[in-house]
């Protein structure tokens, strides 16, 4: 909106960049411009302001579709005036020139008409699509028909009208339709998720019974390993008492024979030893066999006497002193004899 100050006989118009100025004075076009500032006496001039920056038109209209199902399309309309000169002279975007305000609504006079021309396009392809159609695919052809139409409409073009965007938001049934026809879409989900759950629940059902079946396989293993570790251990034990047997029988088959050598060894020491007794015992008997009597007593005497600690009562007889006396004279004269002859 412009704004106007006021003065006496005279008036001030500054307007926004973004919107152009038409100036007329009686009947003439005398300014044409954005953004324009100027003095003016409003008995004498009239002023158009036409808005050149884009403009979004919201729309909503309802349809039926091919199957009579009723259906709203929704969306919003992008737009602007690129020819000021030809919109001003269709539609009327005069100025009260005491407040600088629209003195009608021309722009809802072009949203009106751009609305009929896309309810046009659009409610023709809806009542020649089905309902199911309109729903998966109707929001792009829906914009696709719109566009087309505003390119086709030479009425727009002769206004100066471009149409920047079109943009359809959603394609809605009413809300029973809506509904019913979200019945067997959400059975299909829950029936997915319950499949999803039961195949969830079956593998982990899978995964346990592998689990125990791994457990039962480790446990049957783990006690075939311990029989034939207890086996082993048995073997072992068994192997080790054989082999203690053995040894031990080894050792006394061994020190056996060593107290076998040990007793023949004595035995035959023992052996010789009596042997040589009895040579030296034979020998002395037969050195004392040729002895006379009297000698063989005079020794046992003598070996008594040496044996004898004391002698309490000795008895001479004359028969016994007399054949000693001459036993030791004898000999003493054998020993002379011999030392004589050495």
């Amino acid at each position: 909106m412009a704004d106007i100050h006021r003065y006496p006989f005279v008036r001030h118009l500054r307007a926004e960049p973004s919107f152009h100025i038409l100036r007329f004075r009686r009947g003439a076009l005398v300014a044409s411009g954005r953004g324009l500032a100027f003095w003016f006496r409003p008995l004498s001039t009239s002023i158009a302001e036409v808005p050149m920056d884009d403009r979004e038109l919201p729309f909503l209209f309802h349809g039926r579709s091919k199957d009579f199902q009723d259906t709203t399309v929704q969306g919003v309309i992008t737009f602007r005036v690129n020819d000021p000169m030809k919109v001003a002279q269709r539609v009327d975007f005069a100025l009260d020139l005491q407040t600088g305000a629209l003195l009608k609504q021309p722009l809802e006079k072009l949203a009106g008409l751009l609305t009929e021309r896309a309810q046009q396009s659009a409610l023709g392809y809806v009542a020649q699509t089905t309902l199911r159609s309109l729903l998966a695919e109707g929001v792009h052809a829906i914009r696709e028909r719109i566009r087309q139409g505003f390119r086709e409409d030479t009425e727009l073009l002769e206004m100066g009208i471009e149409i920047v965007a079109v943009r359809v938001g959603a394609v809605n049934p009413v809300a029973e339709v809506e509904k019913a026809l979200q019945v067997p879409v959400r059975e299909a989900i829950q029936q997915e998720a319950d499949e999803a759950t039961f195949r969830r629940r079956t593998e982990a059902v899978q995964k346990e019974r592998a689990i125990q079946e791994n457990e039962l396989e480790n446990k049957i293993e783990l006690a075939r390993r311990e029989a034939n570790l207890i086996e082993r251990r048995g073997e072992n034990e068994k192997r080790r008492v054989t082999d203690e047997a053995a040894a031990a029988r080894i050792a006394a088959e061994a020190e056996a024979e060593r107290s076998r050598i040990q007793a023949g060894a004595q035995a035959e020491n023992i052996e010789r030893v009596e042997q040589a007794k009895v040579l030296g015992e034979q020998k002395r008997m037969d050195i004392y066999r040729d002895f006379p009597t009297d000698r063989l007593l005079g020794l046992a005497a003598q070996r008594l006497a040496g044996k004898l600690q004391r002698i309490e009562h000795l008895n001479l007889t004359p028969d016994l002193l007399g054949s000693l006396l001459t036993s030791l004279a004898r000999a003493g004269t054998e020993r002379l004899e011999r030392d004589r002859r050495d």
